[in-house]
């Protein structure tokens, strides 16, 4: 299978390019995180991939690596409650926004994940579908989207003991699904996401009623 064509070799080095990347937009719990990255073409970083690619102490180094040698970083958070408010879809796309707006240098384009596109971009965009995996600074916002998240998720396990959040970061595994059907939501629980959505709903079944019948 031919390799996908780097983006932004083909866009040069006289352009600001900035990659834009999210971690967090599937679990039940918890921010979705976002990161936008713009690379010094002079300090180069070995081993940049996409974050689901590489272990924990990979992506740990990396991250040290990238706050060090990029150009311009910015992490955004966009919490649970605007999440609900707003739909996961638009609370990433509005992450996307604000984390090219947060960087200390403006960037001429905006590399980004995905298919998709916010309207409101502080500059010109363009999506890369697998984009993490073949354009660097979407590598490296992938990084630093994804240890800021499970650090995070880390630090929601101990406010939030039973979860076990600092295992499976929010996600829906089973672990999850059966300490939600103990324990009911707690505070960091996405309102708006099945099953947590059914614990607000008094006229559905009982959560551990529909875990028992597989939904």
């Amino acid at each position: 299978m031919p390799r996908k064509p780097n983006v932004t070799r083909q866009l040069g080095r006289d352009l600001i390019v900035a990659g834009v990347d999210e971690a967090g937009r599937g679990p039940l719990a918890g921010p979705v995180v976002v990161a936008a990255v713009i690379l010094d073409p002079a300090r180069p970083i070995r081993g940049l991939n996409d974050s689901k690619q590489l272990n924990e102490a990979v992506r740990e180094k990396l991250f040290d690596r990238i706050v060090e040698r990029a150009l311009a970083h910015a992490v955004i958070f966009v919490e649970r409650e605007e999440i609900d408010r707003i739909n996961i879809f638009q609370a990433t796309m509005t992450g996307m926004t604000r984390s090219l707006m947060g960087l200390s240098l403006a960037p001429q384009i905006a590399l980004i994940d995905g298919n998709r596109l916010p309207r409101t971009l502080p500059c010109e965009g363009r999506a890369v579908v697998g984009g993490d995996a073949t354009e660097p600074a979407i590598s490296a916002a992938s990084i630093l989207a994804k240890v800021s998240r499970d650090r995070h998720m880390l630090a929601l396990d101990e406010r939030f003991p039973g979860y076990g959040f600092a295992r499976h970061k929010g996600y829906g595994v089973p672990e999850h699904l059966d300490a939600l059907a103990r324990l009911g939501p707690c505070d960091a629980h996405r309102h708006s996401f099945a099953p947590v959505k059914r614990w607000f709903e008094p006229e559905t079944a009982p959560v551990a009623d529909l875990f028992a019948e597989g939904l």
